[in-house]
């Protein structure tokens, strides 16, 4: 009986992963808007080393967005967004974006300061009061950084299925728990943190978090098709996440994610969208639409802890130092969660991003960085990373 049941979960699995490579033929490239394209000669190269990785790391569904110069300048969808009922992926396809929210969140903190409506030195407690006093103080800057000492997730945290309605609720999970170290002193990434963030955000504000999101970043940035992740909502074209039946072997044999509702995480790790909406974020964040060319450069700078270790980390993005990356002048932010892998990459010399998006979870294994090396080859026409 046992054999059998092998047998049948092989083929089954076989045969998944056999729709998926059918549907790569399946995939809805557009060209870029405003008269903005890539060659036909590239977006063919591009199309490839999509269909490649896909096929080597047994992906289920892919879309991809790539900026140049202020302007989408191509954008496709590949594989399948719901495996059972063989919907394709295409460029319109609505993914969990996972900790690229951050991303968005650090954005939206630094318009607040930018309108003299939020003090990044200042105790949090001035905007987030329901946040208790520790014994040394925090600060927003902190926690932009990740130095606040605030802890992440502890073991089987991330599946939370209970609903949260409201951040502040939220902060109930960790508010009450000690710091990891003092503030300032050492670079902890927490994505609890930056629920404080949200928190911050909306007593600096005046405004739910969802509401400032939707007004303050999606409409200006014209990214129609971007949420908060409910998991009652209906969002049309929203793809099913899948995780690898054996974790780290990605042979096709999928299973549909753990249950997850991203209420308590909504500004770490808790918004949907598509990877051309991404792919504007990236452009709007850059170009002085959401904030000042300078407060984007502050906020793409390296930060230090107290001593004078680097982090490499500014306020909601890496900075360089990730493998096969350029060495110099990288901006960018990957996420994983249930179901779900993302990537945002940036480079600010060369006017380039490139937003890639999957509904598959398995995070850097997955190659989505070795593949943004190969696309921004052929897009720039230069070797980039190692």
């Amino acid at each position: 009986m046992e054999n059998t049941m092998k047998r049948s979960i092989g083929t089954v699995a076989g045969a998944l992963c056999a729709a998926v490579l059918l549907q790569l033929a399946a995939w809805t490239p557009r060209a870029g808007q405003g008269g903005a394209s890539l060659p036909p000669d590239k977006a063919a190269r591009v199309e490839a080393a999509i269909a490649a990785t896909m096929s080597r790391r047994g992906i289920p569904g892919l879309s991809m967005a790539i900026a140049k110069d202020d302007a989408i300048i191509w954008q496709g969808g590949f594989g399948v967004a719901d495996v059972e009922n063989n919907v394709p992926a295409r460029a319109s396809t609505v993914f969990r974006i996972a900790s690229v929210t951050k991303a968005l969140t650090a954005v939206a903190a630094m318009q607040l300061v930018e309108k003299g409506a939020l003090d990044l030195d200042a105790p949090v407690q001035k905007y987030a009061p329901s946040f208790p006093e520790k014994t040394s103080p925090i600060t927003t800057r902190q926690v932009l950084a990740h130095l606040s000492g605030i802890r992440n997730y502890r073991r089987g945290e991330e599946e939370r299925t209970h609903r949260y309605s409201s951040l502040t609720e939220a902060l109930g999970i960790f508010k009450d728990d000690p710091l990891e170290h003092e503030p300032g002193t050492r670079y902890t990434y927490t994505t609890y943190g930056y629920t404080l963030l949200g928190v911050i955000i909306e007593g600096a504000s005046g405004m739910a978090f969802p509401d400032y999101v939707r007004r303050r970043i999606f409409e200006p940035a014209g990214m129609q098709r971007s949420f908060v992740d409910d998991i009652h909502a209906i969002i049309p074209n929203r793809a099913r996440g899948y995780t690898p039946r054996v974790y780290a072997v990605f042979d096709g044999a999928w299973r549909n994610a753990s249950l997850m509702d991203s209420s308590y995480k909504i500004p770490g790790g808790g918004l949907v969208s598509t990877a051309e909406d991404v792919a504007r974020f990236a452009i709007a964040a850059q170009n002085g639409v959401l904030i000042k060319p300078e407060t984007f450069a502050e906020m793409s700078k390296g930060r230090q802890a107290r001593g004078g270790e680097p982090t490499r980390y500014g306020y909601g993005w890496y900075i360089d130092g990730r493998p096969g990356r350029e060495p110099d002048g990288s901006v960018w932010h990957g996420g994983v969660q249930q179901g779900f892998t993302a990537d945002l990459w940036i480079l600010p010399g060369r006017r380039f991003a490139l937003a890639t998006l999957t509904n598959l979870e398995g995070g850097r294994i997955l190659g989505l960085e070795t593949l943004a090396n190969e696309i921004a080859a052929i897009v720039l026409e230069q070797k980039v990373g190692s």
